[in-house]
């Protein structure tokens, strides 16, 4: 018979209990005992719902305390050597993820250590910790997470099946530590066996079946990866619980042939992003093989078509037979909130088209159980399913058609600025004279606790408007006073203001909804409330334009109007699936360009249009790249040229890889493009040379995402190693990005350190 499984679940909880949990944890709130009591239980609530809910294989080892690849890193004992004098378990394992920063004393050591890379999860917003390999790395067991989370499940009566990030995936995630030039996979021979201890130990255990995720096969692979794949998993099998392959977020393509070949039980096909792919699969698949179905999709919070998705189904079912064919999510539910229960306060109408991973593992169940004994079984709720489909299609909520023929008379003078660069440069160093190493902030100031409160006062009507303006106003004020007292050149309000920089804008532009708990995980114990954009997006008024003009008012020295860019917005938001994606990246850029040229109307003579994503939106498939890097940097182009030569425009981009888009990057003809950098061994800089990047370019000097303070000399080393390859004309001084998750004093402390590293250069230069 046709089961259903699940592939992962959310980590944080209904209320992102884990969230709460381990900040107390770092804090020194709770005890190790009681964080790891609290996560066991809410383990067991998860285990306990997806089994409530008709879930046949439930995943065990999806928990984390910051990042699956972390935990891989850890339970297979990659550490480096900068964090092996750390206690073994948390202390290293946090240090590795957020970096670990503590003076010594006559009982505790000293330590300072950074974090280590951190990298976009595919084109997800999720973030992973990159592996640092060794040529001389040592693999060990180093933990048994894995195990110990499936007898915790067996404990409680539940069987489940483990997820593992597998092996070939692991090392073409991670990077050599700096100054290695090991190639990770070439450590493939000495990472098998104790991938094969692990999974013996797992079978030993009980466990009948295992997940091993392998993400990178929907990849552009080499023929020396494929015989990678070849000789790990023959050596896996043979003492291993069955073997399921987990590919998602794509479609396989000519990974098809080799993958099927594989000695394997199992192989997961993502049939939301490829649904193509299904034929070419059944037509090679031998016949002891079964194939997962991603039908429901795990990135998007839209309820399924479930009579499509059952249609789906039975096509393999005919072909290959009910009890090979697994009805699962198109990837872990990771990437969507936990409930639409607690959404009381949503508009109905649009509630009733959403479904969020608890609804979706009902979807699951009812396509299952439709196959599986007919239609009829669950008729009432095959058509509740196809009412609420039709009444989302027919909303007139959806279009406006002022926006569609905006967006369909783009002129070409709307996707490019007045003058070139070198022209620009000139008019802008005349008006803002600044000196060389100009210093800036990304653009976010530290969200207080005091800043949260009253936010939250306001929604709870404890504050009037008029008294939550004076509370922000107050935190500006404090904000460009020590900005100033800093010797900070162009400066920034600090967006108290905003709660996110996608959900802000989304709240002020029309086409949106949100939720009231609708949180996904983004890194560690960072969570984000993705906007809905459920129609046509536009802007109704200004939006930025009083924050940044009061500002502007409180100094004779540049502010910066921060903006997010429509790439961004898209990236991070769920986004409806009822019209291509480039149609409503355009309707967003339409809106920011408005905001943009208002900002310039009002004085402000810098605009930052933030588009972290635009890397992270890439294609995984190279053969789509030029299409979406086409109509990318056409929306960027129209958000952000409307302006007279004389307005300096920036973007900020981090946590990518530049070289293989960087013709892209430079037709994006920003002013100043500031990157993250502190985090990359300077790598992202080659690309910037080696393509003669000539605009200007703020390459980050310390890591914001880390609470450690770094000292002047740290960042003097890398804005000296910056020299080696921009221009010194070019280069700006600045973090790596926004400073909205770190603290006061941690912050006043860095930014005083980064000017005086700028200082120091202008009297060299």
């Amino acid at each position: 018979m046709v089961s259903s499984a699940n592939l992962g679940f959310p980590r944080m909880g209904a209320n992102r209990e884990l969230k709460k949990l381990v900040e107390a944890y770092w804090a020194g709130k709770v005890t190790e005992q009681e964080l790891q009591q609290g996560s066991k239980d809410l383990r067991a609530a998860h285990w306990k719902l997806q089994k409530d809910s008709g879930i046949d294989i439930i995943p065990s080892n999806d928990f984390s305390f910051y990042d699956h690849v972390l935990d891989a890193a850890h339970t297979f004992g990659v550490i480096p050597s900068k964090y092996q004098h750390l206690q073994s378990g948390l202390e290293s394992y946090f240090a590795m993820g957020r970096g670990l920063q503590r003076a010594g004393d006559a009982n505790v050591q000293a330590v300072d250590v950074p974090a280590q890379e951190m990298k976009k999860w595919f084109d997800t917003n999720y973030h992973y910790i990159v592996p640092e390999f060794a040529s001389n790395q040592q693999f060990s067991l180093a933990n048994s997470k894995p195990i110990d989370e499936y007898l915790e499940a067996k404990a409680i009566g539940i069987e489940t099946r483990p997820v593992i990030l597998g092996p070939i995936s692991f090392l073409l995630l991670g990077k050599a530590v700096k100054g290695d030039s090991v190639q990770p996979i070439q450590l493939l021979e000495k990472l098998v066996p104790v991938y094969e201890q692990l999974l013996s130990k797992l079978k030993q255990a009980g466990a009948s079946d295992v997940q091993l995720d392998e993400p990178v096969l929907i990849l552009d692979l080499p023929a020396s990866i494929k015989d990678a794949f070849k000789h790990a998993y023959e050596v896996l099998v043979k003492s291993s619980p069955r073997i399921l392959v987990a590919t998602y977020f794509g479609r396989l393509d000519s990974n098809v042939e080799f993958l099927t070949q594989l000695p394997i039980h199992g192989i997961h096909l993502d049939l939301v992003r490829a649904p193509e792919q299904l034929d070419s699969v059944l037509k090679v698949l031998p016949a002891h093989q079964t194939l997962s179905l991603g039908v429901i999709n795990g990135r998007n919070i839209w309820k399924a078509n479930l009579s499509k998705a059952i249609e789906t189904v039975i096509k393999a079912v005919q072909a290959i037979g009910s009890d090979r064919v697994i009805v699962a999510p198109s990837c872990s539910m990771l990437h969507t909130p936990h409930s639409t229960e607690s959404e009381t306060k949503m508009d109905q109408e649009i509630l009733d088209w959403l479904a969020f991973s608890a609804e979706k593992l009902h979807e699951l169940a009812t396509i299952k159980e439709a196959v599986a004994t007919g239609p009829a079984s669950v008729q009432a709720k095959l058509q509740a399913n196809a009412d609420s489909l039709a009444r989302r299609a027919a909303s007139k909520r959806i279009h406006r058609q002022e926006v569609k023929d905006r967006v369909n008379n783009i002129s070409p003078d709307q996707l490019k600025r007045r003058s070139p660069f070198p022209e620009r440069q000139k008019l802008q160093q005349e008006k803002l004279k600044l000196p060389k190493f100009p210093t800036t902030t990304v653009g976010s100031f530290p969200q207080t606790r005091e800043v949260r409160l009253a936010r939250s006062k306001l929604k709870k009507g404890e504050y009037t408007p008029e008294q939550y303006d004076e509370f922000i106003k107050g935190e500006v004020q404090k904000c460009v006073k020590f900005q100033e007292d800093a010797n900070i050149d162009v400066l920034v309000h600090g967006e108290f203001e905003r709660n996110d920089m996608v959900e802000f804008f989304g709240e002020n532009f029309e086409g949106h909804v949100f939720t009231q708990n609708g949180w996904v995980q983004s890194y560690g114990s960072r969570c984000v409330k993705p906007p809905v954009i459920f129609g046509d997006v536009s802007r109704s008024r200004p939006i930025t334009v009083y924050w940044s003009q009061y500002a502007q008012s409180l100094t004779k020295k540049p502010m910066k109007g921060m903006l997010t860019g429509p790439i961004t917005c898209l990236q991070w938001s769920f986004v409806r699936d009822d019209q291509p994606r480039k149609d409503t990246a355009n309707q967003l850029a339409f809106a920011i360009r408005d905001e943009v040229v208002d900002l310039e109307k009002a004085g402000i003579p810098v605009i930052q249009i933030d588009e972290p994503a635009i890397r992270e939106g890439l294609p995984l498939r190279r053969a789509d790249w030029d299409a979406y890097l086409q109509w990318a940097v056409d929306a960027f182009l129209l958000s952000s040229t409307g302006v007279h030569d004389q307005t300096q425009i920036h973007t900020h981009m981090c946590y990518s890889d530049f070289n293989d888009i960087f013709p892209s990057i430079k037709r994006m003809d920003a002013d100043v493009i500031t990157i993250e950098n502190s985090k990359s061994d300077l790598k992202l800089l080659n690309a910037f040379e080696q393509h003669s990047y000539t605009n200007e370019i703020g390459p980050g000097v310390y890591d914001i995402h880390s609470p450690r303070v770094p000292s002047v000399q740290e960042m003097q080393e890398r804005v000296a190693a910056m020299l080696k390859y921009l221009p010194t004309g070019l280069v700006w001084v600045n973090p790596d990005c926004g400073l909205k998750t770190r603290g006061w004093p941690e912050v006043e402390q860095a930014l005083r350190n980064l000017t005086q590293v700028a200082q120091s250069f202008r009297a060299q230069a």
